[in-house]
């Protein structure tokens, strides 16, 4: 584990605006910590040079979509049988990190694999996460390799905002992938 660049008063970000930034990464990652234990299927978390990437598992579900007319439209999945979630933060103060370019690789114990899938910014109204419904052959082990992008976003502070200039990988081995559809 690499250690976090550490946030420190500056002419952009005062004392209090870094506690309140602390407050909102403790309060996100009490949301986190309870997807990834206890609602979804299976979980894990790493902490990885700037970020802190965390991975859900759940079966494949629906959710609304645009309908290309100003509205929405409820879609559920078709032949998908699982979800995987995946959740950014950064590693000084655990907020949640928007704008990410993500992709998933699953790769199962034969070394089949699937992806990588792309994993765009999912609105849910309990946790912010990046996610995608999948296909899989079936239930069991895959190791689920998680892409970060460098993002392309312009960072504020020059005394804190030199981070996130590297393309990350992240590994967890043998998750256990539970298929179908809720």
């Amino acid at each position: 584990m690499t250690e976090a660049k550490k946030q420190v008063p500056s002419e952009e970000a005062d004392k209090r605006q870094l506690e309140l930034a602390r407050e909102e990464g403790k309060a996100y990652n009490k949301s986190l910590e309870y997807m990834v234990t206890e609602v979804a299927h299976t979980g894990a978390k790493k902490q990885v040079e700037d970020y802190i990437v965390a991975i859900a598992q759940e079966e494949a579900e629906g959710m609304y979509r645009p309908d290309g007319e100003g509205g929405l439209k409820w879609q559920e999945p078709d032949e998908e049988n699982c979800h995987i979630e995946v959740s950014v933060s950064d590693a000084a103060d655990h907020r949640f990190i928007p704008g990410l370019e993500i992709e998933v690789t699953l790769t199962a114990e034969d070394g089949a694999k699937i992806g990588p899938l792309t994993t765009p910014f999912l609105w849910h109204p309990g946790l912010y996460h990046y996610g995608a419904n999948v296909k899989v052959p079936d239930a069991g082990k895959y190791d689920v390799t998680v892409n970060i992008a460098a993002p392309s976003f312009a960072r504020h502070d020059e005394t804190n905002g030199k981070r996130y200039a590297k393309p990350v990988e992240v590994v967890f081995e043998g998750v256990d992938i539970k298929t179908g559809q809720g």
